[in-house]
């Protein structure tokens, strides 16, 4: 935390977290004494309740006294001077990760540290950024989408931005989506939405053409937004989507994150440590298969789907969409070996990241002239990468 600059609520929202993780972790500790006082078997149930007695006031001390500081400290930062002064992209970063971690609860506690969504240029809103400018927008938007745990300002990586890189080859007008990924995807699908109806019919100028380039999650995003969007301006001007790295079908981190959990639920002893890794957000959760539509999963507690029962969400109607797919690998061979199935970019497999299923009524059909695999090339090197930028500039043109 030291020299990065926060604003006062950034240390309210911070100070709230903190609370609350010492708060989880007192119920932790205790349930964990409750069981070894319990005595069960170690593949046993693990026994419900507390502690009790004079143990079982010491925990509720300790909480009563949490709750006591964390209350007062939040007063204390609420009658400090706000003000916006200090921002930067050092801060961005801290708060989309964390957005990226923790989102879901940041949002649910209406913690100061959660992202609104909103729709920026420069890093500003959209209509700011507009009204301080003399050049003229287009009548072609390209809206760019992030990935998980991250924002608007990352997709200039290593002296590269394919937003202004388009633009200048294209003549486009690049606006960045700014939006907590912590969230469920559908939640941030439907706030999508209504962002780009206001975008297209406050658009200074009429809009001829909109165009969505999404990253890693970005793209699962923007699959929910078009997903029962229906006959709304912006989607009958959407023509083309191009997705980079996408987990159309998943990723194999978060599968192995709730074979975790489904471990240390097997014994008593070791469940109360399941809720450590539980506390990973719902967009985090959303990665295991790859949900889109609110009704993927969210018919039960997000740690309990167990198997790939998503409703089939197929590419859009009437657009043009394209993928682009990175592997570690230094050549793709005819029949994909476990580098492909497991590793893919380093984060997403390749089958994921192409929309192979072998449901082929969760398959993505994408034209063969519309798919690109590079290799050699990481997750994020697609952000980055030259020949990335100029197969986005043949699909664009």
């Amino acid at each position: 935390m030291r020299g990065l600059p926060l604003r006062p609520a950034d240390l309210r929202g911070l100070s709230r977290l903190g609370v609350q993780a010492v708060l989880g972790v007192t119920h932790i500790v205790e349930a964990m004494h409750h069981t070894v006082l319990s005595r069960p078997h170690p593949l046993g149930q693990r026994p419900a309740g507390r502690t009790g007695g004079i143990t079982g006031f010491v925990y509720g001390a300790v909480r009563g006294t949490t709750r006591v500081v964390g209350a007062g400290l939040d007063g204390l930062l609420r009658v400090l001077p706000g003000g916006l002064a200090a921002t930067g992209p050092r801060r961005e970063a801290f708060v989309a990760a964390l957005n990226g971690v923790v989102g879901d609860h940041l949002a649910d506690s209406g913690n100061p540290l959660a992202i609104p969504m909103r729709l920026r240029i420069g890093g500003r809103p959209w209509r700011d950024a507009l009204a301080t400018t003399a050049a003229t927008p287009s009548r072609r938007v390209l809206v760019l989408v992030h990935g998980l745990a991250m924002h608007d300002g990352q997709w200039h990586r290593r002296g590269h931005d394919h937003g202004q890189v388009l633009a200048q080859a294209l003549g486009v007008t690049p606006v960045y989506l700014h939006y907590n990924s912590g969230r469920h995807v559908s939640q941030n699908g439907q706030d999508f939405r209504a962002a780009l109806d206001d975008l297209v019919t406050n658009w200074p100028v009429p809009v001829d053409e909109l165009m969505i380039v999404g990253h890693s999650m970005g793209g699962l995003v923007a699959r929910s937004a078009c997903h029962g969007a229906g006959r709304r301006p912006w989607r009958r001007r959407l023509s083309r989507l191009v997705f980079l790295g996408t987990p159309h079908h998943g990723a194999v981190l978060e599968r192995g994150g709730r074979l975790v959990d489904a471990a240390l639920g097997v014994s008593p002893y070791a469940a109360p440590l399941a809720r450590l890794g539980q506390v990973r957000s719902a967009g985090i959760t959303d990665l295991r298969y790859g949900n889109v539509q609110a009704a993927d999963g969210q018919h039960r507690h997000r740690h309990d789907q167990t198997h790939d029962d998503r409703r089939p969400t197929p590419l859009p109607r009437g657009v043009a969409c394209h993928v682009v797919a990175a592997t570690t690998a230094r050549a793709v061979a005819p029949r994909r070996g476990l580098h492909d199935a497991l590793i893919g970019d380093g984060l997403v497999p390749l089958a994921s990241a192409l929309g192979e299923h072998a449901d082929t009524a969760l398959r993505l059909r994408f034209r063969p002239d519309r798919r690109m695999i590079i290799t050699g090339a990481n997750h994020f090197d697609l952000l980055s990468r030259a020949d990335v930028a100029a197969q986005l500039q043949a699909w664009l043109r």
